[in-house]
């Protein structure tokens, strides 16, 4: 279980599972040829407006770096990684602030600086998600209130 602004990186065959995605972002990455993949649960889209710097898996650019990081270290390799998104939905009318919208936004500028396909996404509309990741099979379980569940 990966809590809200935390991290998680293991080998197949375990699963991770994350909840109450709702303007916050579920990231995965997985190198399918070493069955070895994270998940990151990120509140913010970007460290350098962060008056507190302490943990960067609470930012989505700060998060990523860290998650790729931690894969190549424990094995993985950065050309091999595939990212899935999920999450940052608009749950309030009215909010000014679109967190979820850059969320997406800071998730897609990193990945792509960091040279990781996004080979699947659930983003965005305005309802909560809880996410659970195969590392066997690298599938991705979304699960909504309401609105079905799904696997990308």
């Amino acid at each position: 279980m990966v809590g809200i602004g935390d991290c998680a990186i293991v080998r197949s065959p375990v699963k991770i599972k994350t909840s109450g995605l709702g303007s916050c972002l579920g990231i995965t990455l997985y190198d399918r040829q070493e069955k070895i993949g994270g998940l990151l649960h990120t509140m913010l889209p970007n460290i350098k407006e962060a008056r507190i710097k302490d943990n960067p898996a609470k930012f989505t650019d700060a998060g990523i770096e860290y998650l790729v990081d931690e894969i190549i270290k424990k094995g993985g390799s950065r050309k091999k990684l595939e990212a899935k998104i999920v999450g940052g939905a608009s749950m309030f009318e009215n909010s000014h602030m679109n967190i979820g919208e850059r969320n997406i936004k800071s998730a897609k500028e990193t990945l792509t600086k960091l040279g990781v396909s996004i080979i699947a996404e659930d983003t965005g509309k305005n309802y909560g998600r809880t996410i659970i990741f195969d590392t066997f099979t690298g599938d991705l379980l979304i699960k909504t209130v309401l609105r079905g569940d799904k696997v990308i």
